[in-house]
């Protein structure tokens, strides 16, 4: 009887470890295999829940191609070596980044669809049309700064804006995006420093800015290039 009780006692504590252990991972990683850890070669990678607008990073790109063609991305896409995609180690998919190569100032634009590279010192591996767009094709590899400029296909880079307001209080922030988000154009929140600024983004002109502005008595100002 004492033994079929330790027995039972064993059995128990032994599905308690193993319910505890699957609490690693959150339910949005478990409808979402993209954003749980993940171990290669012995290493340990946390893939980031969320990323800032002007998040950047300097390292080493490189580029893959035809050995990787048609096969299986990361986040379940087909690899296309002629669409501008990229893999990071821990950047969201769908992420988009702008790449300059810092040897010979030219730039490409890719959306992170897979995880990589996986060799030390590099830091985004771009496929084989982004790379060639920046050289990499000739070089091989070369020292880039990445940018974070977008999310899921929208580029917030490069274009004028209007900001809105800044808030201590993201719940607040949400609420102002909301009020303005059914106007014609994308309302975003994005964190920087200890504050939630929001902003209405997507306008190519300061003019386009300015005369939304005044059409809808918007009280805020125009940033951008």
């Amino acid at each position: 009887m004492k033994k079929f009780l330790l027995a039972i006692f064993l059995l128990f504590i032994g599905c308690s470890q193993k319910e505890y252990y699957t609490e690693v991972y959150s339910i949005d990683s478990i409808k979402n295999p993209t954003k749980r850890p993940y171990l290669v070669n012995g290493k340990l990678y946390y893939p980031m829940k969320e990323v800032n607008i002007g998040w950047s990073e300097e390292g080493i790109a490189s580029w893959y191609g035809p050995n990787f063609h048609g096969k299986y991305t990361s986040n379940g896409e087909i690899y296309n070596m002629y669409d501008y995609t990229a893999a990071h180690k821990t950047l969201p998919m769908n992420t988009i980044v702008k790449v300059t190569n810092l040897e010979n100032g030219k730039s490409v634009i890719v959306r992170i669809n897979d995880r990589g590279p996986f060799v030390k010192g590099r830091i985004i591996d771009l496929s084989y049309a982004a790379g060639k767009k920046i050289g990499l094709d000739v070089t091989g590899t070369a020292l880039v700064r990445i940018k974070v400029i977008g999310f899921k296909g929208k580029n917030y880079d490069n274009k004028y804006k209007i900001q809105l307001g800044a808030f201590l209080n993201e719940s607040g922030a949400k609420r102002v995006a909301q009020k303005y988000k059914n106007l014609g154009y994308n309302t975003v929140v994005i964190k920087q420093n200890n504050f939630y600024k929001v902003y209405i983004v997507g306008f190519k002109t300061y003019e386009e800015a300015k005369n939304f502005m005044k059409k809808h008595f918007i009280n805020g100002f125009i940033v951008g290039e």
